[in-house]
């Protein structure tokens, strides 16, 4: 992996610790989430315009990717219903590179160091560690199987898309349908979930919804543009160091508590980023 590819992916998880920190704030997590679907399918409708469209297998990548996106957006969102941004998103992104460099490792191409192994272990490690106090403070236990379902959707669509984005050759055209097939999936089931109330948002929740759209978008369009030049399993795992923006955020702005654990995470997380790039 070169510098400038590491830069883009620490860059794209600042984005992604923003974009839910956004969710976070708002009032109705699902409407907040619903919002930000259809800005971005917007966003995808005019990138793909005069762009190849999608060819044979293509489609079921992406069809598959729109699955696993609205399944990690819905399990998101009544996870943040139920707790902290410090500990959800932890909880959300920590399993996730394990099991990509499973799968990566015994279904796929890509070549990663014994090192690199290394890192992605302890990076997991650190961000599990994060998630610990759920079970130690008293906060809700509710969140737990939320976010476990949202890391596993988010791991399903890491390999769909590194895997899509690579058959298609055309990256930015490929996030971009990709949105359009999360909406077409995500709209309708997240109005079954919470009624036609997910659509009754004021102009404060379609602009947080829309900064939302744009910061989620530019993060996973570097995301799916980097698996299609280095290892996937090695790109979802650097791309969890947003656990870092995130915990600041949760702490400079939120007021959330910065305990000696999750300061020993942090230091877990940062050694596990230092050994995939000696």
């Amino acid at each position: 992996m070169t510098t400038t590819v590491f830069l883009f992916i620490m860059a794209a998880a600042l984005l992604h610790a923003s974009w839910n920190a956004i969710i976070k704030i708002g009032g109705n997590k699902m409407s907040g989430m619903l919002i930000m679907t259809l800005v971005q399918a917007m966003i995808g409708v005019v990138v793909i315009t005069g762009r190849v469209l999608p060819h044979g297998e293509v489609w079921l990548w992406l069809l598959g990717s729109g699955l696993f996106h609205s399944a990690y957006k819905i399990f998101l969102a009544y996870a943040y219903d139920q707790g902290d941004l410090s500990r959800v998103y932890p909880i959300a992104r920590g399993a996730a590179p394990v099991v990509v460099m499973g799968v990566g490792a015994l279904f796929l191409t890509d070549v990663i160091s014994g090192r690199e192994y290394l890192g992605i272990a302890v990076l997991g490690i650190g961000i599990l560690m994060m998630a610990r106090g759920v079970f130690a403070s008293g906060e809700s236990r509710r969140l737990v199987p939320f976010a476990l379902g949202s890391a596993m959707a988010t791991a399903g669509y890491s390999l769909v898309d590194g895997l899509g984005a690579r058959q298609m050759g055309d990256a930015v055209a490929y996030v971009a349908w990709l949105f359009i097939f999360d909406a077409l999936i995500f709209t309708p089931v997240s109005i079954g979930l919470k009624g036609t109330v997910v659509l009754r948002a004021n102009r404060r929740a379609w602009g947080l919804g829309a900064i939302a759209a744009m910061g989620s978008y530019g993060a996973y369009a570097i995301a799916v543009w980097a698996m299609t030049v280095a290892p996937i399993a090695l790109v979802a795992a650097l791309r969890e160091t947003s656990i870092l923006f995130a915990v600041l955020i949760g702490w400079a702005i939120f007021g959330e508590t910065m305990t000696r654990g999750k300061v020993l995470a942090v230091i877990l997380i940062v050694t596990g980023v230092i050994l995939t790039r000696i």
